[in-house]
């Protein structure tokens, strides 16, 4: 989680209010010049105390992170993934909706990240609110829980890959290498996941749609559309095989914990 405090915009907000006391200095007296924001409103033994719109603005900065985050540290990819997946092998262009698939894969995503979540609150969160910690301490021990997480969905080989391609020491694991090494090789074994679950899934359809070909062929129909013979099949057997509750149950099984 530390390493969202990269972004380029939050980077760029850093370095404008370093540079800001030093400017300030140069003025009598070290005061701000007329009818600018103060932006330090005073220092001590824990460092700089920035005003009330600066941080502000840093907390809405690191609110656009959020999105990447859900998207490349949790398992919403491999989710949402496989529910689009399922939708075109069924062949239902816009059913269900994308703001259903989205939100369905949102929910399983926190179903999935209970414990994880329950053990950020818990470490990181509730001792920084107590304030018996330091930000700083907070997201420390906020990205053990995540890290043991995406540890247990990373193939071997993926963290390799990218490992080689950072140039990393031989002696670095996947326990102690930077998250801007083990995020991608993360996303990447659930892209991995996501489409063998997806071939899984498009099997038993693909075969319907060869019957109905074959059946269609061999009665002459051929300018009947064989999908729109298909798709109420393949509704049937989905429905019939209480296909959510598969498919669902065996999403959030396939996450190691």
């Amino acid at each position: 989680m530390t390493e969202r405090r990269c972004g380029p915009w939050l980077a760029c907000a850093l370095v404008l209010l370093l540079a800001a006391p030093a400017v300030w200095a140069q003025a009598p007296g070290g005061a701000a010049p007329a009818g600018a924001l103060p932006l330090v409103i005073g220092s001590g033994p824990g460092g700089a105390s920035y005003s009330v719109p600066i941080q502000t603005l840093l907390f809405f900065t690191a609110l656009s992170f959020l999105p990447a985050v859900l998207l490349m540290m949790t398992g919403f990819t491999r989710i949402v993934i496989v529910l689009s997946l399922l939708r075109q092998a069924i062949g239902t262009q816009q059913a269900p909706p994308n703001q259903v698939v989205v939100g369905l894969s949102l929910f399983l995503t926190m179903f999935v990240m209970g414990p994880t979540l329950d053990r950020v609150y818990q470490e990181a969160y509730v001792p920084y609110t107590a304030n018996e910690i330091t930000f700083e301490q907070a997201a420390q021990r906020a990205e053990v829980p995540m890290r043991g997480f995406m540890l247990k969905q990373t193939r071997q080989s993926d963290f390799a890959l990218f490992a080689r391609l950072a140039k990393l020491e031989p002696n670095v694991t996947a326990e102690t290498a930077p998250l801007r090494v083990l995020v991608p090789a993360f996303v990447t074994s659930e892209l991995k996941s996501a489409f063998q679950i997806g071939f899984m899934i498009f099997i038993p359809f693909l075969i319907i749609d060869m019957v109905v070909s074959s059946v269609l062929m061999s009665l002459g129909m051929m300018m009947l559309s064989p999908v729109l013979v298909a798709l109420p099949f393949k509704l049937m057997l989905f429905v019939l095989a209480d296909g959510w509750n598969l498919l669902i149950g065996s999403l959030a099984a396939s996450f190691a914990t």
